[in-house]
């Protein structure tokens, strides 16, 4: 997301009528995993512009509180004589935003050579892995800097509505399958057979309940402590909270059922079949035996089988990573043949992005995949929860000390968290996103973007990173057109004399 601020200090009195208050009148953009969203006055740029020499007036004391970007002067003990004139953006944050797009690209251009950094196959953690909590982490950041306050609640509501439905309609036109991608040079999708989720519609719908807790759910305490931080956002922690606990609740407690799936055009030789016939096209039908609970295998866990339930398994992602595991592919970690003994569920869809929600068995269809919506990857929501908290930090601690110190104690505290919980047999695994795998990542990202806004905005160290601080500026364009196949896409539709004959390919 592309953000600016304003940086200038206003009047105590002038607060109402200040650029951070006045919500109503700001056109905000969303990009895909934002830093502060790009916030332009419409309707009243002569009064700002009045304002602003008001306030630069030499003679006229600021009164007000001071902007997140500036320190105070004399409040820090880190070292200042790099540090350049106030900016109007966060850097950092967009320098950790690029170099998160960077490293979505390097996985997705390079995993499938180097399985060792592409996606773990069911547990575990790869480099490729970290990319998603990334971006929520982002997303979370950015609310705390764009809510730090809000004239009109519902005004505010409303508009992070619209740009969660622009953003969810978005993801489902790239990565519902309209674009088939690379050696397929035919577009357009059945409906009936539409991926719903994918990595947009995610992100999305975590953003979406990110904004609402800001807005509605923060207190009017003046924050001078942590302990006061803690107490102005208690609510926050209270949601948070609550979708942890739901979460773990329906991972181990849900009974999950023997289940079954047809696909067309089957290879596998390895488990049991039933041929019919539909529509000319032969189909050959899987059983796969569960009847457990508290599973978290790919066959038998409770996100699989809600993700059947409320969107069908024929609106799921068709090549899942644990196609990778052993005993799915004979090049394990890579993509492979079928091992002779490899069981029913390797050929199943699995949604990655799934859904985990907690209350599909009070509604009926269609209403139930409405609700399912808005409660989708629970875990990321609170993945975007925590870099919100963070936010708060930027906004209420003016001390780059401070900062850093209150950054590095939560994240050592995930991170010792999560691979405590992963020993102790909550294993870290990105598909079922569970609550070992949110708290590495998220302190994870947390260490990271320390360093980066010690390096940039403490030091001024910018020209090493003017490359992805600009990629961080353009995040959802360079998404659309390299991560989504687009330019490789089109290129591909050029081609001489016979369509393999182009550059792509």
């Amino acid at each position: 997301m592309a953000m600016e601020y304003e940086p200038i200090k206003p009047y105590a009195d002038d607060l109402e009528d200040s650029v951070y208050t006045q919500e109503k009148h700001f056109s905000i953009d969303i990009d895909i995993i934002g830093n502060a969203e790009k916030i332009q006055d419409d309707d009243e740029s002569k009064n700002l512009n009045q304002l602003a020499f008001r306030i630069s007036d030499p003679n006229i004391a600021n009164k007000g509180e001071e902007s997140p970007f500036i320190p105070a002067s004399n409040s820090t003990n880190l070292p200042l004589h790099r540090q350049q004139p106030p900016q109007h953006r966060l850097i950092s944050l967009d320098v950790f935003r690029g170099l998160t797009v960077v490293l979505m690209i390097l996985v997705d251009d390079v995993g499938g050579i180097l399985p060792a950094i592409n996606h773990s196959p069911w547990n575990g953690l790869t480099l490729a892995d970290y990319v998603m909590p990334f971006f929520l982490f982002i997303v979370g950041v950015s609310l705390g800097l764009t809510y730090k306050r809000v004239s009109c609640r519902v005004t505010a509501t409303r508009k992070a509505i619209l740009r969660a439905l622009k953003l969810l309609i978005l993801g489902i036109f790239l990565q519902g399958g309209f674009f088939h991608g690379l050696n397929n040079l035919t577009y357009g999708m059945d409906i009936q057979q539409m991926r719903l989720m994918g990595i947009l519609q995610r992100i999305a719908i975590a953003y979406l309940v990110a904004a609402l807790c800001e807005i509605w759910l923060k207190g009017d305490d003046h924050v001078t402590s942590q302990l006061a931080l803690l107490r102005k956002y208690q609510f926050q922690l209270l949601a948070a909270s609550v979708l942890t606990v739901i979460y773990i609740f329906l991972l181990y407690g849900l009974y999950v059922p023997t289940w079954q799936y047809q696909i067309p055009d089957a290879t596998s030789s390895s488990a049991p079949k039933t041929f019919s016939v539909s529509s000319f096209l032969v189909k050959l039908s899987f059983k796969v035996k569960c009847g457990v609970r508290g599973d978290t295998g790919p066959a038998c866990n409770v996100v699989g089988m809600i993700d059947r339930k409320i969107l069908g398994i024929q609106h799921l992602y068709r090549k899942p990573v644990f196609e990778r595991t052993k005993q799915c592919s004979i090049n394990s970690p890579d993509y492979g043949p079928l091992p002779s003994d490899a069981p029913a569920w390797c050929q199943a869809p699995f949604e990655p992005e799934g859904l985990l929600r907690f209350a599909y068995s009070f509604f009926p269809y269609p209403l139930n995949y409405l609700v399912c919506s808005g409660c989708s990857s629970v875990m990321a929501m609170v993945t975007c929860l925590v870099g919100l908290h963070y936010g708060h930090i930027i906004v209420h601690f003016k001390d780059h000390a401070d900062r850093i110190r209150l950054w590095l104690i939560p994240s050592s505290a995930f991170l010792v968290l999560g691979l405590a919980l992963d020993i102790f047999g909550m294993h870290i695994n990105k598909a079922l996103y569970t609550f070992s795998y949110m708290c590495v990542t998220a302190g994870a990202a947390g260490f990271l973007f320390a360093g980066i806004y010690l390096l940039v905005d403490i030091y001024g160290y910018r020209r090493m990173t003017l490359v992805l601080e600009w990629m961080g500026k353009h995040a959802l364009v360079i998404y659309i057109l390299a991560a989504c196949n687009i330019i490789p896409i089109v290129i591909q539709g050029f081609y001489w004399k016979q369509p393999p004959n182009n550059i792509v390919s």
